[in-house]
Formats: structure tokens, C-alpha cells, sequence
């Protein structure tokens, strides 16, 4: 048990390399097996690892024995383990949905999935930010090779815009590392909290500085206007299940806006408190609006599910730009509703396109779908999740955000613009709906019956949205408490298990 923090990361990447070797590289059907066997029990270690930090307080785990804040030090408290753990629920449901067919369109799509998914677990339980930029690699790198999976014009030109970013965002995140090592003299993210409020006012300028760079590039993964416009295109030519994995990505970004920007740049950093924050607001804003008018304007359902990602991120910035227990609270119940919707709806997509020949997902005159009814229930129950429609947990969601705002100036921008984004993407929800399943001419003549699998993965994901309400209680109750020790570093987070000379 004292190993578990760091199974999310190596339970992927020893799956990865093992499939990498005979007998495992020899046939896609014991990759297959492997994969799922391996996925299945990655959601158990990390609904036990989500228990443990719960139960028994934050969990530290040292590599090497190297304490920090000079050791590698990986922290599994309440917030970074139900990140893993959404992660881990994600990545079940597109890996069922892929094995249906469509990890047979190149080489290597499990492997480089593990190495994805082990990615982004290092990013959430990392305690070092320089570590978080390792992690942010490992995972970029991945995804990479998953959005070219199978070829094509559209993916490469995709991958070579999604690339090159990414690549200036890496770089300037070496910079703001360089800029915060220099002036703290640390980069583990508990003794920078510490250190911060006691910089001298040239080294506040330096690390403001640096703080705002990281900004920079967090916004920049977590499509955060203006630096967005990779995303829809990106996400829209990647495969179904690759996209739905996806979704989680730029909760990464969010995440490390959040835990940053709350730890170490938070309400005890003397002058460099809040720094992110008034430009948070307008960003937040802005990448709000913005994304509900590209749900408007999206020719397609995937180009559709990609701006709805957009508006997922706005509202969770939003959020987060409160800088209150109350707002964050909500804000995590929205990502992990907002996560797993957007992810489903991905897959849904993909099966209307199967089905629908030529016209494939876009909103044009198509022949009927042989199995529209199966899929136009699933397509209703997504649509009503991700508009935000009660009973799901899109509308508890919302509702939780809306409550936290406090004071007339904050109602003032949070509520008309939350509502009217909302409205936006009932509008074109709706749109789509009529559009793909009513407007049809003539029976279909290409019948391609939809796989028992692929079915299960959409249930699966699906199925999160009703659960999350039936058990609003519980999730809220964890929500509020995760967030309570995330701003209360002192009392409840890994600070209080540092060794007593680095307090």
C-alpha cells in the first residue's frame, strides 16, 4: 500500500513497453486483452488511491528517499487523486470503444495510449512543477503519434499546427521554470508556497513574472483564449476514441492553472497573491463567448463536441478566477461532469458518421441511419448532459457555479454569461439533432451494424451523468472538501507532512 501513489504512473508505462515485446506485439487481440485487463484494474488502484488520500489524509510518495524539496516527490491528496481517477474512468470507456476496430487503423495504438494516460496521471500527482513539465511531455509526445494514428491529410495537417504550438508552449515554460527557480530557489510546489511571500521586491517583479508565463502555457493546454484556435480542428480530425481521451487534456491545463495559481500564488503569497486573477476574468469570459458562438457555427457534430470542450474550460476558469472554497467546489463537480459528457459525445459522433455514408457527421441532408434509434437515444441523453438540461449533472453543475458567485459585480458577469452560453448550445444541440436524425432522404443502402462494444463504451460514459446526480450528495461533500485543502495548504495539504526544516 505504500506504493500506491505511484501505480497510476507505472501500472501504464510497464503496460506500454510490455506490449512493445513479443508475445503481446504479435497480435492485436492479446494487445486487446492486455490493454482493458490492464485499465480495468488502473480504475481500481486509483479508486483505492482516491479512498486512502480521503481516509488517511494526503499521501507522499519519495523517490529514491530524496526529501523534498530537493527529491522527486509525487502527492496523491483529495484533489490530484480524483483527477487520475476521472482520467482512469475515461480511458476505460474510449479504450473499449477503440478495440471495436478502431486501433486497427495503425501501429501501436495501445501502447502510445498507456503512455498518454501514464502522461497525465504524472501531471495530477506530481509535487514538482518542473516534473509537471516532464509529465506535460511524456503525454504531449504521445499525443502526437495517437492524432496522426491511421493517416491522412486532414490528421497531418492537424498534428503539424498542434505540434508546432506546442512546442513554443514547452519552451516557454522552460523559461518561467528558469525565472522561478532562480529567484525562490525551488521548484517543489509546497516550499515555493512557503518561500514566496518572503521575496524581496525585485524577486517579486522576477517571479510575478514568471507565474504569469506559466499562465501563459497552461492556457495555451488548456485552450484558454486567445489561444484556442488549435483545438476544434485538432480534436475534430482525431479518431473517436483518441478524441475522447482528449477531453481530459485540457483539464490539464486547468488543473495546473488551479493548483498553481491556488498553492503557490494564492491568498498567503503576501504581494504576488492572486496574480492570475484579473486577467483569469476577461480570458475566462472571452473563451466562454467565444466557444458557445463556435458551437453556433460548427458545420458538424465533432466540430460541435470540440467547442463545447471551449466551453467547458470558460466556465471552469470562471470558476476558478472566484478564488473561493465554494467556486471551486463546483468547479471540480463541472470538470468531472463536463469531462466525461464531452467524451461520450465524441464517440456518438463517431457512430453517426459510420452510419450516414458520404454526409458522414455534418449537418446536411443525409440518408437514414438503419440504427437510428439506438443511437438517437444516446445522442438525447448527451445532448441533454452537455446543454445542461435537469435532471443530469450538467444542470447541477451549472447551478453549483452560479451559487458560488457572490456579490451584485460578480452575479452582474458570471450569471447572463454562463445562462446565454447555455442557451447558445441548446440552440445548436438542437440544431444537430433535427438536422442528423429528422432531415433524411431515402432508406440507407450501406447497413454497418454498430458493435456490442462500442455501445458498452457509450453506456459507460454515459452513465456517469445520471450517477452524479444519485450520488450528488457524496460527489459534493468530496468536492467540498477537496477544494477546502486545496486553499488551506497549511493545514490539510502535503505542507503538513514536509520535513519540519523545509516549513
Amino acid at each position: 500500500m505504500q506504493h500506491l501513489p505511484i501505480l497510476p504512473i507505472l501500472l501504464p508505462m510497464l503496460a506500454a513497453a510490455f506490449m512493445l515485446l513479443p508475445p503481446l506485439s504479435n497480435s492485436i487481440t492479446r494487445h486487446r486483452f492486455f490493454a482493458v485487463s490492464v485499465m480495468m484494474i488502473l480504475v481500481i488502484v486509483s479508486a483505492t488511491l482516491l479512498l486512502t488520500s480521503h481516509q488517511q489524509g494526503t499521501q507522499m510518495y519519495v523517490l529514491g528517499g530524496w526529501q523534498p524539496p530537493f527529491g522527486i516527490a509525487l502527492v496523491a491528496d483529495r484533489l490530484s487523486t480524483m483527477m487520475v481517477l476521472l482520467t482512469s474512468v475515461l480511458a476505460l470507456g474510449a479504450q473499449l470503444y477503440a478495440c471495436a476496430g478502431d486501433d486497427h487503423d495503425g501501429m501501436y495504438f495501445h501502447p502510445l495510449f498507456m503512455f498518454l494516460v501514464m502522461g497525465v496521471n504524472g501531471a495530477f500527482l506530481t509535487g514538482d512543477i518542473f516534473n509537471l513539465f516532464v509529465f506535460f511531455e511524456v503525454l504531449l509526445i504521445a499525443s502526437y503519434a495517437l492524432l496522426i494514428h491511421g493517416g491522412g491529410k486532414q490528421k497531418t495537417k492537424a498534428t503539424v499546427h498542434y505540434v508546432i504550438l506546442n512546442l513554443v508552449g514547452s519552451s516557454i515554460f522552460l523559461f518561467a521554470l528558469g525565472i522561478l527557480y532562480g529567484t525562490i530557489g525551488s521548484l517543489n510546489m509546497e516550499d515555493m508556497a512557503n518561500k514566496v511571500r518572503l521575496l524581496g521586491e525585485h524577486e517579486q517583479a522576477l517571479a510575478k513574472a514568471g507565474g504569469l508565463l506559466l499562465l501563459v502555457v497552461f492556457g495555451l493546454k488548456a485552450a484558454l483564449l486567445p489561444l484556442h484556435f488549435w483545438l476544434p480542428k485538432t480534436y475534430a480530425a482525431a479518431s473517436a476514441p483518441v478524441a475522447a481521451l482528449f477531453a481530459i487534456m485540457t483539464k490539464v491545463g486547468v488543473y495546473s492553472t488551479l493548483r498553481v495559481h491556488t498553492t503557490i500564488f494564492g491568498e498567503d503569497a503576501g504581494a504576488l497573491a492572486g496574480i492570475a486573477i484579473p486577467w483569469l476574468w476577461p480570458l475566462a469570459l472571452i473563451t466562454l463567448g467565444m466557444g458557445a458562438i463556435g458551437v453556433l457555427a460548427s458545420p458538424s457534430l465533432r466540430l460541435t463536441a470540440a467547442n463545447l470542450v471551449i466551453v467547458s474550460v470558460g466556465t471552469l476558469m470562471l470558476a476558478i478566477a472566484m478564488q473561493r472554497e465554494a467556486a471551486t467546489s463546483a468547479a471540480l463537480y463541472y470538470m468531472i461532469h463536463s469531462t466525461l459528457a464531452t467524451g461520450a459525445l465524441f464517440l456518438i459522433a463517431d457512430l453517426i458518421s459510420k452510419q450516414r455514408g458520404k454526409a458522414e457527421d455534418r449537418y446536411v441532408v443525409a440518408r437514414k441511419m438503419n440504427q437510428g434509434k439506438v443511437i438517437g437515444v444516446a445522442f438525447f441523453i448527451a445532448a441533454l448532459t452537455v446543454v445542461g438540461m435537469p435532471p443530469l449533472s450538467g444542470f447541477v453543475g451549472k447551478i453549483l457555479i452560479l451559487q458560488a458567485a457572490q456579490g451584485m459585480t460578480e452575479m452582474i458577469w458570471v450569471w447572463p454569461v454562463i445562462l446565454l452560453a447555455g442557451l447558445a448550445c441548446l440552440v445548436a444541440i438542437s440544431r444537430a439533432g433535427t438536422t442528423v436524425f429528422w432531415r433524411t432522404a431515402g432508406e440507407s443502402t450501406n447497413y454497418v451494424p454498430i458493435s456490442r462494444l462500442k455501445l458498452i463504451a457509450v453506456a459507460f460514459l454515459l452513465s456517469a451523468s445520471p450517477l452524479l446526480v444519485m450520488f450528488g450528495g457524496p460527489v459534493t461533500a468530496y468536492t467540498d472538501l477537496a477544494a477546502a485543502q486545496l486553499h488551506d495548504n497549511k493545514a490539510q495539504s502535503v505542507y503538513a507532512i514536509l520535513p519540519e526544516g523545509d516549513k
